[in-house]
């Protein structure tokens, strides 16, 4: 059902959400503007903006419609590069402030690129993955996040947009594995050197496959190997 029947909308909008929207807004466009049914973050003309902070799997009905109809879309995405954690009372008081180990790279986009990477194969669709500094606040709840012992995150804000990359295709998201590889790799290859889990690998390596950027050639044990592909020779549209 589009978001317009559902009422999804700024009532519900989380800090994060809302300030990568006043970030992405210029002078002359139409924020939360109705669009074919659907209720659009951001239209600047021919091109729809759509912002979306994790999550990747609810939103490809409505991209999928909205390219369907013949529509520009520009998905964003942001990748903390640095993060900080909030710890907080229920009355919003602060507990303590710390820097995460953690920090972003924009290979980590394939977490929630795997949803649907054949998208990127189309002309009208790019994601453009902000880098940016966060803040993640949580509050103690004894009856969830026991991994955390109670602690849940209840919100992210933004602090800063350091850099920003274009995904518009195969070879963009190609363009993400690490410089140096050898010919033929696995995801454990990858994963070494991009210092990101074997998860984060094996996700690439399948966005990758499914735009036909890489192909399996053989195997290395149980993993399967992979080399890149040519543009020329993968078939997808060249951007």
């Amino acid at each position: 059902m589009p978001d317009v029947a559902r009422g999804i909308g700024i009532l519900r909008e989380k800090p994060l959400h809302a300030s990568l929207k006043r970030w992405c807004t210029q002078s002359g466009d139409q924020v939360e503007a109705a669009v074919d049914g659907y209720v659009v973050d951001v239209v600047r003309g021919d091109l729809l903006i759509e912002i979306q902070t994790r999550g990747f799997s609810g939103i490809r009905p409505k991209l999928t419609a909205l390219l369907a109809s013949g529509h520009r879309i520009r998905l964003v995405h942001p990748i903390a590069v640095d993060r900080w954690i909030v710890k907080a009372d229920a009355a919003g008081n602060i507990l303590s402030r710390r820097r995460s180990p953690r920090h972003g790279i924009p290979a980590d986009l394939v977490t929630e690129l795997v949803s649907f990477p054949d998208l990127l194969a189309h002309p009208c669709f790019e994601v453009e993955v902000l880098m940016t500094v966060e803040e993640e606040w949580r509050r103690h709840d004894p009856e969830r996040s026991w991994r955390r012992h109670g602690w849940t995150t209840v919100e992210r804000r933004l602090l800063d947009v350091l850099d920003s990359h274009t995904i518009a295709g195969p070879a963009d998201l190609a363009a993400l594995l690490p410089a140096v590889l050898p010919e033929c790799f696995t995801s454990a290859d990858l994963a070494l050197r991009l210092t990101r889990p074997r998860r984060t690998a094996q996700q690439l390596a399948y966005c990758l496959r499914k735009l036909g950027a890489v192909e399996a050639v053989g195997a290395r044990g149980r993993a399967v190997e992979y080399r890149l592909v040519a543009p020329g020779e993968c078939g997808c549209p060249v951007r």
